[in-house]
């Protein structure tokens, strides 16, 4: 059967939905992926507060390494496994095993079992991620899918601005298992919002088999990779046996993973979309665009402290600016791309205007107000908002519906392991620099050129690789998006 029998074979059983109907499901979804992107905020505060209770404080890095670990390595998994059984049960399948992680964290009398709690959270975490992604593709043409990105980015950046406040109020004026149990009733709220809306969305692939072994390499892979990136510099030395064995053992992994693509009879991601120059292009774009954005959240309250003097609590508020501008650039080039034939540009200028912004922090970082670091975090978010979309529409639009799980759940992928790179790769230049990672240190630490200069390599390092991401987006092939009128038409073409 060919592709195009295939797609209007799809077409032809798929059941219409409203626009009323349309907007639950994205609004279910979005309520399942916030819930994801809490997890990854809510709990950094109530740490010094479940150590207490439950002892082995110096396991309390493995709450977030096993959270992100595992939600990492699953994201493409998920996209393959809704390609061939449908969203509606992939999508429900990931947010129980997210609320069975949930109870497992609450219940949890030790250290031991809330790491393995939170691990199985990443299981079903890193599903939503990519899930709320494709299933935002299923229902909208690229043209007018681009205006949701501002949604998602939203959606980040409630997570992270309400996520360190709830996690923080919850230890310290009820109970930190609170941090899991709310996630209870919002989950079983997303079900009860999705479950008929989602029943009419069609399973577009054919009877298809998911690659075991490959996804068996591409975790163990994944999982190595972060752990090196986790311990390094930190727990280990860069160049210690430990490190660098980690780092080896994932190369092995990973040529076994690149050979398993190539021998299987379905391998767990298409050859046929990596060969995709849009994709490769796209994905490797964004990689770099989070390298850099994730990195510069988790380091700009640093700098705030450090620098500016702020207390821990409310070292927070320099977040806005760089938060607040993510989501109008994502606004703004959501709203855009429609009405532009090379979309692309948007990512170009946004990228641009972030360089700029970033080399302007690197040559100010020692005489910096708090409204130029607002303002210039505002321009850094504005400008890596503008890409997001461009990126996450590029990719989706150059691959048929067949694919769009298996593509979508490779830029998640991506998206996630450049935002781990990028926190490991800033907190080594950091330390090579001299810049004091422990709270009371960091307060110590005077206001200016000199004790700033850590940070100067840090903003350029960003500046870097968000210029690396501007060029791979010139790369970038362009191809007319698809719109509510021609998409029909498209199908049949394609």
């Amino acid at each position: 059967m060919n592709e195009t029998t295939r797609v209007n074979e799809t077409q032809a059983t798929a059941v219409p939905l409203s626009e009323p109907e349309k907007n639950v499901i994205i609004a279910g979804v979005l309520l399942s992926m916030l819930l994801a992107a809490l997890d990854q905020t809510i709990v950094a505060p109530a740490m010094p507060t479940i150590g207490k209770a439950l002892g082995h404080a110096d396991y309390l890095p493995w709450i977030v390494t096993g959270y992100l670990l595992t939600a990492t390595a699953m994201a493409p998994l998920y996209g393959k496994i809704s390609d061939v059984y449908g969203r509606r049960p992939t999508i429900f399948g990931a947010i129980i095993i997210f609320l069975l992680g949930s109870l497992i964290s609450a219940l949890a009398p030790n250290m031991l079992v809330l790491i393995l709690g939170r691990a199985v959270q990443g299981l079903g975490g890193g599903g939503l991620f990519a899930l709320a992604q494709i299933v935002i593709g299923d229902l909208v043409p690229p043209r007018e899918r681009a205006r949701y990105a501002a949604w998602i980015s939203g959606t980040w950046a409630v997570a992270c601005i309400a996520g360190p406040l709830m996690g923080g109020t919850f230890a310290e004026h009820l109970h930190w298992s609170v941090i899991f149990w709310v996630n209870l009733p919002l989950g079983i709220a997303a079900l009860l919002i999705i479950n008929n809306p989602l029943k009419k969305l069609p399973v577009v692939g054919r009877a298809h088999s998911i690659d075991g072994a490959g996804a068996a390499l591409l975790i163990t892979a994944t999982a190595l990779l972060l752990l090196a990136l986790n311990w390094g510099g930190s727990r280990y030395a860069w160049l210690s046996p430990e490190i660098l064995g980690l780092l080896g053992c994932s190369a092995i992994f990973w040529a076994l993973f690149a050979l398993r693509l190539r021998r299987a009879a379905e391998p767990l991601i298409s050859l046929e979309v990596l060969a995709n120059p849009i994709v490769r292009y796209g994905t490797l774009a964004m990689f770099l665009g989070q390298t850099a954005n994730v990195g510069l959240a988790v380091y700009i309250p640093v700098y705030g402290q450090s620098f500016h003097g702020l207390s821990a609590s409310s070292s927070g508020i320099v977040m806005l600016g760089l938060l607040l501008g993510t989501v109008f650039g994502a606004t703004t080039s959501g709203r855009t791309i429609p009405r532009f034939t090379h979309y692309k540009r948007l990512a170009i200028g946004g990228g641009a205007f972030s360089v700029l912004c970033l080399v302007a922090l690197a040559f100010l970082s020692g005489r910096t107000t708090l409204f130029t670091l607002e303002l210039l975090t505002f321009g850094v978010g504005f400008g890596s908002g503008m890409t997001f979309p461009v990126a996450t529409i590029s990719v989706q639009n150059a691959v048929d519906q067949a694919h769009l799980g298996v593509a979508t759940g490779v830029l998640t992928f991506l998206r996630s392991l450049g935002g781990a790179l990028g926190v490991a790769m800033l907190g080594a230049i950091a330390l090579s620099n001299g810049l004091p990672l422990g709270g009371e240190h960091i307060q110590a630490m005077a206001a200016s050129t000199t004790e700033a200069l850590p940070f100067t390599y840090i903003f350029i390092a960003c500046a870097a690789a968000t210029a690396l991401s501007l060029v791979l987006f010139y790369l970038m092939p362009e191809k007319p998006l698809r719109g509510r009128a021609d998409s029909e038409i498209a199908a049949i073409v394609e």
